[in-house]
């Protein structure tokens, strides 16, 4: 199956938080979208795999993805090397996205800033003849996104663009409390973490609103770069 836009996550929540807008409005749109989560979020304070695992289906089928997969790599401790950029390449080929969405390239969570390098060193390699990659006993055909965007997580990240999702907020914030584990509950007995508080639930709102308030709009999410944005007809920008 090819894909119009494949967005990656160093963990399940990942990218529901940093782009699940942007993904609902373009699935809206006609879009084939796909998640991957490169870890199963197993270091994390409260829930576990398994519980992560059944919030990540649940939050997939609220967004509408037409597939979501779990690549099962070490959370806290996978590194930028062969082993791992070939697993990615892999996926990358199978599914031929047009666009690639990735984690913040500098963030409070040291995943984070590995998965947004590790993914796009992917992309890159993706696109190379001579590594050979096989899937189903089938060679795969080299494919290097055109366009690899890194969202925005906990640091206020200058972006490099918006996207107007005015109109697809619920649908984010019903994704994010699909993990009910891991953010604001008043009744759990479980240690509080930097994300478990009120405040940051109600920060995917007020920052969407702040990056919607600069560009005029009501909502928006912001990406960064790398390379220039370009546009065809200066009409088309907001």
């Amino acid at each position: 199956m090819k894909l119009d836009i494949l967005a990656f996550g160093a963990h399940p929540d990942d990218v529901e938080l940093g782009c699940s807008a942007t993904l609902a409005k373009e699935i809206s749109l006609g879009k084939k979208v796909g998640i991957i989560d490169l870890t199963l979020g197993e270091l994390g304070t409260r829930g576990s795999a398994t519980i992560r695992k059944q919030e990540a289906d649940k939050a997939a089928e609220i967004l509408g993805v037409s597939i979501r997969e779990n690549l099962g790599f070490a959370d806290g401790f996978f590194v930028n090397d062969k082993e791992h950029q070939l697993a990615i390449i892999k996926i990358i080929r199978k599914y031929q996205p047009e666009i690639v969405l990735c984690n913040a390239v500098d963030d409070r969570h040291i995943d984070h800033p590995k998965a947004s390098k590790l993914v796009s060193n992917a992309c890159f390699l993706s696109g190379l003849l001579k590594i050979e990659t096989m899937l189903d006993g089938v060679q795969q055909e080299k494919w290097r996104p055109p366009k690899v965007y890194h969202y925005i997580q906990w640091k206020n990240i200058e972006p490099d663009f918006v996207v107007d999702v005015t109109n697809f907020m619920d649908k984010k914030k019903e994704a994010v409390l699909a993990y009910s584990s891991q953010f604001y509950n008043p009744k759990s007995n479980e240690p509080e973490t930097p994300i478990t508080s009120k405040n940051f639930i109600d920060s995917i709102i007020y920052r969407a609103q702040d990056l919607g308030r600069i560009v005029g709009v009501e909502y928006a999410e912001g990406y960064t770069v790398e390379r220039y944005v370009a546009v065809n007809d200066l009409g088309k920008l907001l």
